[in-house]
């Protein structure tokens, strides 16, 4: 494992080739932004997710007739990855290792760069197998919230009906609790997250920020490629996902089908498909 650093005038950001990882973004003022990865809670910062975000039903999934393993959250995330390319600014890690659960030729990357107090996360999968394959993405940034996010909300950029797909393990329900009828605004509790994360199936929302009545700092997440949003936390701790997922997780009741599942990405040989994301600093 090693570390690579970019940086500009406003952030600094270190990132792990263990996942390609982000391990630390620091503002202009050299205030930490993101979860410092506390084992008492959850040692992690921000891994990403492939090639399923969340989990299938009995940690499988079929593709033409054939039934492939795959954990939740995929194997990437624990993997060695290759820095591609490196400049003061960006930086370019590559996955190629194949899995029992996906034993397809590919290369996935992920790009990391700066743009004033922009932090642009770009995922991008390259087919180079003669076979066509599925995948989703997703991310999982841990924003601290030193004070605990009792004392943080969530502002979304529309007027949402929150949708709360209750999970049940790794998979989710039918029937989604409706958290609010129509807001822009969401208090985080510690309550809400006893179970698991919130997952939000039906936003329209493709941007929200995270912000606290005790301070000026705020956090926003642009995910104009993403359809589904996490929200997660531990009771106590002080840090707060915002995921943008291409996928959700399973229905209790799904079939095994991949190429049935909404979110899943169809990708030809030789074709290329990439999701972006956007992190801005206040």
């Amino acid at each position: 494992m090693s570390q690579v650093s970019i940086h500009n005038d406003k952030l600094s950001v270190t990132i792990s080739t263990t996942g390609a990882e982000l391990q630390a973004i620091r503002d202009w003022n050299g205030v930490e932004r993101l979860w410092q990865g506390d084992p008492k809670f959850w040692a992690s910062h921000a891994p990403i997710l492939f090639p399923v975000a969340g989990g299938f039903r009995d940690d499988c999934y079929e593709l033409d007739g054939k039934r492939y393993p795959m954990p939740k959250h995929g194997f990437v995330r624990k993997a060695e990855w290759r820095l591609e390319n490196a400049s003061e600014s960006e930086a370019t890690f590559v996955m190629d290792q194949k899995n029992e659960g996906f034993p397809f030729a590919y290369e996935l990357r992920a790009k990391y760069t700066l743009a004033g107090a922009e932090l642009i996360v770009t995922y991008s999968v390259v087919n180079k197998d003669d076979k066509t394959f599925y995948f989703s993405v997703g991310a999982h940034e841990a924003y601290a919230t030193p004070e605990g996010i009792d004392q943080y909300e969530i502002v979304f950029d529309e007027p949402e009906k929150l949708e709360n797909y209750v999970l049940d393990g790794n998979l989710i329900k039918h029937d989604a609790v409706v958290m609010a009828e129509s807001t822009k605004t969401l208090p985080l509790k510690y309550e809400y997250f006893a179970v698991d994360a919130l997952v939000f199936r039906t936003l329209k929302s493709r941007g929200v920020t995270l912000r606290s009545a005790l301070h000026d700092r705020e956090i926003r997440v642009d995910f104009p490629e993403h359809d589904t949003l996490m929200f997660w936390t531990k009771p106590g701790a002080g840090y707060i996902c915002i995921e943008p997922w291409c996928n959700a997780p399973d229905f209790v009741d799904a079939d095994y089908r991949i190429d049935r599942k909404p979110g899943f990405i169809k990708l030809a040989p030789g074709e290329t498909a990439s999701r972006r994301h956007t992190i801005t600093i206040r």
